[in-house]
């Protein structure tokens, strides 16, 4: 059978980090240096924190169809990201964050798909590698914040070497990748590491927010029920559902949205798109939500029959013009 990243991440094993899934031969590791594009460093020295000082990098092909590639890593302890310029660059960017549910960043079909579509658009695209929670970090549901918004900030610091103007930079995130756009969204000001030079000077907040079939409430009436366990090891408490949960973040500074998800996602609720929506609504904030009746969790840009894969992008560039992402 050809499993798509749709039928992996639909296993709760999958997205608490089971690394083969009866995959056999596929799910092989790979080195991270076939992954093309410029590396750009996150932090000058590895972040302190890892619970496992022998952390290693593992790259996996989590497909079984030899004609669609989808590769997933994890044990990322120096956080990056992938730089691929537009041949013809308009100044705008894009900071993409994969999902893989706190335990995988699929930084394929979740990020070069993505970046080829966007870099034809005229936009210049960054996936980030982030860390992640279920590597074992101490302060775990904070990594991933702190790597965003580092990402975000160096991104606007090194505008003049990538051609960009920094006003114009947007973040784009899947499933949990998701939860880290909606943060940046709603809490893009917030302290999730300390300062440590002059880019941290810069502004997090992005100009627009794209979380696709995203993570958000931590409410365990709504969440995703991985949520909690990868953020915390355990059920949240009520004070950490009012900080985590980026619907009970929305103030009149959070960014314009663009939401997506498919009705019959039996992964991530779609209640975590539908929640946000209300409240940008009520902050008056700019959304714009795209509810597909079928497509499952995790269709991303992978060709697979009846999910919408090939009709949402246009959808956000749309929106990315309407917004002045793109001049």
């Amino acid at each position: 059978m050809t499993l798509s990243r749709r039928d992996l991440v639909k296993s709760p094993l999958v997205l608490a980090g089971a690394s083969a899934m009866g995959l056999g031969e596929a799910a092989m590791a790979q080195p991270s240096s076939t992954m093309p594009g410029e590396i750009v460093e996150l932090w000058p020295r590895p972040p302190a924190g890892a619970l496992h000082a022998d952390m290693a990098e593992i790259v996996e092909q989590s497909s079984s169809d030899p004609s669609h590639s989808s590769r997933r890593i994890k044990g990322i302890s120096r956080p990056r990201m992938i730089a691929l310029r537009a041949a013809q660059p308009n100044g705008a960017a894009m900071l993409i964050i994969p999902g893989g549910g706190f335990a995988w960043n699929y930084f394929e079909h979740e990020g070069y798909r993505i970046a080829d579509v966007l870099n034809r658009a005229g936009i210049t695209c960054f996936i980030l590698l982030y860390r992640l929670a279920q590597d074992g970090w101490t302060n775990a549901a904070s990594v991933g914040p702190a790597d965003a918004q580092r990402a975000m900030r160096l991104i606007r610091a090194q505008a003049p070497r990538f051609g960009l103007d920094p006003a114009r930079v947007g973040v784009m995130g899947f499933s949990a990748g998701g939860f880290l756009a909606a943060t940046l969204a709603t809490r893009h000001s917030a302290s999730f590491y300390a300062p440590i030079d002059a880019t941290d000077r810069l502004e997090a907040r992005p100009l627009l927010a794209a979380p696709i079939y995203l993570v958000q409430t931590i409410d365990p009436a709504y969440a995703y029920g991985g949520a909690a366990p990868s953020l915390f090891g355990r059920s949240p408490t009520a004070a950490e559902i009012r900080q985590w949960s980026p619907d009970l973040n929305v103030t009149p500074a959070a960014t314009p949205t663009f939401l997506l998800h498919a009705e019959d996602d039996d992964t991530v609720p779609v209640a975590n798109t539908t929640k946000l929506r209300d409240a940008m609504i009520a902050a008056k904030i700019t959304v714009e939500t795209h509810l597909f009746s079928r497509g499952g969790h995790g269709f991303g840009l992978w060709p697979q029959p009846g999910a919408p894969d090939g009709l949402w992008l246009p959808l956000f560039l749309h929106f990315a013009r309407q917004e002045k992402l793109i001049a």
